[in-house]
């Protein structure tokens, strides 16, 4: 960072990215707490040698630069404590991200501290998880639950979560009629492969949804055999947190909520694999499906329908299924919306990117995979949107929803010219003055920003950040000229609200 580039952050004030410290002549202690809420949030830039004024609203007044007294110093002690293990379980850092800058004569240390990746977290201070694990929440470093601090330790498990071995847990337990639906699926996928000859607890053994143990004797289903092929009252038993919830708000008449829903009455083992096989054919069969033959048979599977094939089997094998929540596909005459527990493993920007990425649920990623259904090696998101852009539909949304423990991806089936078409009716209305006003936000680039805003679809500065392949600090810049401007406004929570046009 830079002088410039300094100012312009404090002028947008402390963000969920951004801690201010006066640290005249020290590193101060709490300064660790923003260290670990950082590293195991979005990451994050601290400055010391800045002082905050938290009874002042207005920006310009909030943050004095204070300085730092000895910046070489305090830059030295950052360093000795980071690289401590008894006060920081993780250094997270490199060469780089420590940093002096001079502003108006005076030295400010800048510490940029990056995500932690899903090996490293929870990263913790004072030798101790439980009560020394942060996150970071709009401006404020908040304690970690037991819960999202126990994601995290399974999150570092390389092999996945759902090869844990649910003692007692037999093929009593499974529901054969389901089991068998899908090797029928895997015969006629594989009609000369080996395991269709085996039994089923060792064809359940081949997949990772049964376990032995050399050591002890002990066998029984894993928690991926149970959750894809067992009944329904011992998944209920186990994993009374987990819920299984599919709901149509598509052609909807008056006051009605929805005109169609699948979830637990009774009527069916509630296992993933039912799951899946009832809702896919749901969401698919509105899907355009041009004339395409494939030799002497008809070819409907189109890249479209392979993406929310994609997006479905994602939506299980990212989940965190030891959460409280709900596995939730939501179908809309526009868009569909999944919704799974827990967090993005990857920044969302490397996932956008197709870096590679592990499922949390490794095995029931082999047992989808095996039948047709998802990618590997982080392929499976660029051909969601490789599929959506073919069309010209809005760019899929993925985002995080901390506060809720959940991330959705949202499908929108409309295409950019009807976004185009009521950007139109809007400038149509405007008076002179605010058509020009208008004409130069294009100018200046914040049009796209106010596009996306009309598209209602990218609401956060991190996403939309993401969506432009610009800093988040940029689109929080020009968020705040809009505002000023009084083109837009900010309604709710700055967690839970949403950007509003005003024009």
């Amino acid at each position: 960072m830079d002088e410039k580039t300094i100012k312009e952050t404090l002028l947008n004030g402390e963000r969920v990215t951004l801690e201010c410290k006066k640290a005249q002549n020290s590193v101060p202690i709490k300064i660790w707490d923003s260290y670990s809420a950082f590293a195991n949030t979005y990451g994050g830039t601290i400055l010391m040698g800045v002082y905050e004024d938290l009874k002042e609203k207005d920006p310009q007044k909030r943050f004095t630069i204070t300085g730092v007294d000895d910046a070489t110093k305090i830059r030295q002690d950052f360093w000795n404590i980071v690289n401590n293990e008894e006060k920081v379980s993780m250094n997270v850092l490199a060469d780089e991200d420590v940093e002096i800058v001079e502003i108006d004569g005076k030295h400010v240390v800048v510490v940029h501290v990056p995500r932690a990746n899903y090996l490293q977290r929870p990263v913790y201070i004072n030798n101790n998880p439980i009560k020394g694990t942060f996150k970071r929440n709009h401006e404020g470093d908040y304690h970690c639950s037991e819960h999202e601090i126990r994601m995290m330790m399974r999150d570092a498990n390389e092999s996945g979560n759902d090869g844990l071995f649910l003692e007692y847990y037999t093929m009593d337990d499974i529901d054969i009629p389901t089991l068998e639906r899908y090797r029928n699926h895997f015969k006629s996928r594989y009609p000369q492969h080996v395991f269709n000859n085996l039994g089923h607890q060792e064809f359940l053994k081949e997949l990772g949804g049964w376990y032995v143990d050399r050591k002890d004797h002990r066998e029984g289903l894993t928690m991926a055999g149970l959750l894809m092929f067992g009944k329904g009252l011992p998944i209920r038993e186990r994993f009374d947190n987990l819920r299984l919830d599919y709901i149509d708000k598509s052609g909807l008449i008056g006051d009605q909520r929805y005109s169609d829903r699948l979830t637990y009455d009774g009527t069916w083992e509630n296992n993933l694999f039912n799951f899946v096989s009832m809702v896919l054919p749901k969401l698919l069969r509105d899907l355009p499906r041009p004339f395409k033959m494939n030799g002497v048979e008809r070819d409907d599977d189109t890249p479209q329908h392979k993406a929310v094939r994609e997006a479905m089997t994602n939506c299980i094998i990212h989940a965190d299924l030891m959460l409280n929540g709900v596995l939730k596909v939501e179908k809309y005459d526009n868009k569909f919306v999944f919704t799974n527990p827990g967090l993005l493993k990857l920044p969302v920007e490397q996932i956008y990117a197709g870096d590679e990425t592990k499922a949390r649920n490794q095995h029931l990623q082999t047992m989808f995979r095996m039948i047709g259904y998802g990618e590997n090696l982080g392929s499976g998101f660029p051909l969601i949107l490789s599929a959506w852009n073919e069309k010209h539909w809005l760019k899929p949304e993925l985002f995080e929803q901390p506060e809720l423990m959940q991330v959705k991806l949202v499908l929108t089936i409309e295409t950019k010219d009807v976004v185009k078409d009521v950007v139109k009716d809007v400038l149509g209305e405007l008076p002179e003055r605010q058509r020009l006003l208008v004409k130069r936000l294009k100018e200046t680039g914040q049009w796209n920003v106010l596009e996306n805003v009309l598209e209602n679809v990218l609401e956060t500065s991190a996403t939309l950040a993401v969506f432009f392949g610009v800093s988040e600090r940029t689109i929080r810049r020009d968020l705040s000229a809009l505002q000023l401007k009084g083109v837009i406004r900010h309604d709710g929570s700055d967690k839970g609200g949403r950007w509003i046009i005003l024009i």
